[in-house]
């Protein structure tokens, strides 16, 4: 196989004295889908913010197109290619769709960033149609739109995306889970954190199960659908 895209070598992150993750290891491949799943409090979002930068690694590395990762911030490494969409979208909720979206793309070229917002509302036609209206004043599905559609503004080769699903009415959940697996058709990869396990392991080609920091489980994303131990763990009440 290929050189991965995205790197994750016996990562350990600490608050404190506590290690909320220990030991983590995956890959993600260029159009790929990767998913992590587990209970609260696994350590999932915490492996995620680490990978971008905005939490420092204790042990292990990062590697992203084959460079270390360690000496970038936040900033170069979205310059990379590297994206987070977080868990609480974290929108500018008084600046209007196409404001939050002009923001995204911020460090491309004017030309470039108009055909990328172009692109986007090719694929949000929602958020075209309310490009006027303030973000705070949006469904928690819009806002999950938007936080994607910015996130791509920066033109990706990777999303990771936190719970995307989190608080999302079962038909907004199933369009989400449709443009991600869109995006893969384009050639993005995504490393999807997600509690809805049923419908992540559906999604993504492959899997990783995490328990207290520490990864209990790694294969097929349909293997570890079929698991019987994985079914009653993590696939019981979806």
């Amino acid at each position: 196989m290929s050189e991965a895209l995205l790197d994750i070598d016996g990562v350990a992150v600490a608050y404190g004295k506590v290690r909320a993750v220990r030991g983590v290891s995956l890959r993600v491949h260029a159009g790929e889908i990767v998913t992590v799943i587990g209970a609260n409090g696994a350590g999932k979002s915490t492996l995620l913010n680490a990978t971008m930068g905005a939490l420092p690694i204790a042990e292990g590395c990062v590697r992203f197109a084959g460079r270390d990762l360690a000496r970038l911030g936040v900033e170069e490494r979205v310059g990379l290619g590297l994206c987070l969409v977080p868990e609480r979208r974290e929108l500018f909720s008084t600046m209007t769709v196409e404001d939050n979206l002009v923001l995204g793309g911020f460090r491309a070229p004017r030309a470039v960033a108009r055909d990328t917002i172009a692109e986007v509302y090719d694929r949000f036609p929602r958020l075209k149609e309310r490009r006027d209206q303030l973000a705070g004043t949006m469904s928690g599905g819009e806002r999950q739109m938007l936080a994607m559609g910015r996130a791509l503004m920066s033109r990706p080769k990777l999303l990771m995306l936190d719970e995307p699903s989190l608080g999302l009415a079962p038909r907004i959940v199933a369009d989400i889970f449709r443009i991600v697996a869109d995006l893969r058709a384009t050639g993005v990869a995504v490393l999807l954190v997600e509690q809805n396990a049923r419908a992540a392991l559906a999604a993504a080609d492959h899997g990783h199960v995490m328990e207290l920091g520490e990864t209990v489980a790694s294969g097929p994303a349909a293997a570890l659908a079929a698991d019987d131990r994985i079914v009653e763990s993590y696939l019981g009440f979806h």
